[in-house]
């Protein structure tokens, strides 16, 4: 973040109390560390595993961290957890594509059904702002995370049109892959390669977004301190192959012809992911590191879509990883050292 940016969180965000639904998680606990350099005064974590509370609590020994064990779709749960806060992220999700498609029940019970309690506790409790984490996926759903963590942006974005003298804001964030977090791909690769097994690619060609931890957290404090109710926020982000990836993590580590084997794509995958639809970029500012897309505030007016149709720009395209910035092996590596456990890693190779 600029300095700019940095006085501007530091001094709203200096000593409030901020609740972070899926607390302990990478992103959670990412942005728990960052609001505690901050200033904050207090911090509520809310999560349904204690295990992991208790390692957090363990690694992170300060009294303004405060524990809540609950669950998003226990509407009781999450009322304690927000009660006065002033500001709400809301990461709490079931991301895992294939335990969603083999589970999708469970998905909307949290993803949809989670995220409705969450805004409706935060709104009942006077919380000023509340951004919630979407994804990738949710755009053009092939998947039922997708389709879910879709409808959960629908569910914040009704909020904030059928509430609008509410003095809670209610925005969203929507990101792609968060690299080195828990669950994705490159831990698998380094824990692969020092294993001395083949990196496993389901498909080489395909193609992600890439953004590091500090980067989803840069974006959601810009949600935060510039949102308009109902408005959804992208953040620029470049892309790579599977392939390309692979063999980026692989040469920072030593090893520059990895062995590869290719398994196939998993259930509900893509081959390319959209960060905002062609029908989203036509309505969207840009605000040089994000895109801006405000709420769709028009009433159930149903004679303005038969009698009032709106143009569109026939030139507009989504914005997907397969038209964004392409990365090479080289510049992968270079996005890939400025995580610190990967710059780490890289250290201890060439020591």
């Amino acid at each position: 973040m600029s300095e700019k940016k940095t006085v501007t969180v530091n001094h709203t965000i200096k000593d409030s109390v901020v609740a972070i639904t899926g607390g302990t998680g990478s992103f959670g606990s990412t942005i728990a560390m960052d609001l505690l350099s901050k200033g904050v005064g207090a911090i509520h974590i809310f999560s349904r595993d204690e295990a992991k509370q208790d390692a957090m609590r363990r690694r992170i020994d300060d009294p303004r961290l405060r524990y809540f064990i609950g669950d998003v779709r226990d509407a009781d749960s999450v009322r304690r957890a927000v009660s006065g806060a002033d500001f709400v992220f809301h990461a709490a999700a079931l991301k895992q594509v294939p335990s969603c498609e083999f589970f999708p029940e469970q998905a909307v019970k949290t993803n949809v059904r989670g995220s409705y309690n969450v805004i409706e506790a935060a709104a009942k409790a006077g919380v000023r702002s509340v951004v919630c984490l979407s994804t990738d996926k949710a755009v053009y759903p092939v998947n039922a995370m997708g389709m879910t963590k879709a409808l959960m942006e629908k569910t914040a974005q009704a909020f904030a049109r059928n509430n609008p003298r509410s003095a809670t804001t209610v925005s969203l964030t929507r990101y792609g892959n968060v690299m080195y977090s828990r669950g994705s791909v490159i831990p698998l690769f380094i824990q692969q390669l020092q294993d001395g097994k083949p990196l496993t690619l389901t498909e080489p060609l395909m193609t992600r977004f890439l953004m590091s931890l500090q980067q989803s957290v840069d974006l959601v404090y810009h949600a935060f301190f510039h949102a308009m109710p109902g408005d959804l926020f992208v953040r620029k982000a470049p892309a790579s192959t599977v392939e390309t990836l692979a063999r980026a993590v692989a040469s920072l580590l030593g090893e520059d012809d990895p062995e590869i084997r290719v398994i196939g794509s998993r259930h509900g995958e893509k081959l390319h992911e959209t960060l905002l639809s062609r029908e989203e970029m036509v309505e969207s500012d840009d605000q040089g590191e994000y895109f801006r897309v405000p709420l769709d505030a028009r009433s159930l007016q149903y004679e303005l879509f038969f009698d009032e149709g709106e143009t569109r720009t026939a030139t507009v395209s989504d914005y997907t990883s397969e038209n964004t910035e392409r990365l090479s092996v080289e510049e992968t590596k270079d996005l890939l050292l400025t995580i610190p456990e990967i710059a780490a890693l890289f250290e201890r190779s060439v020591a």
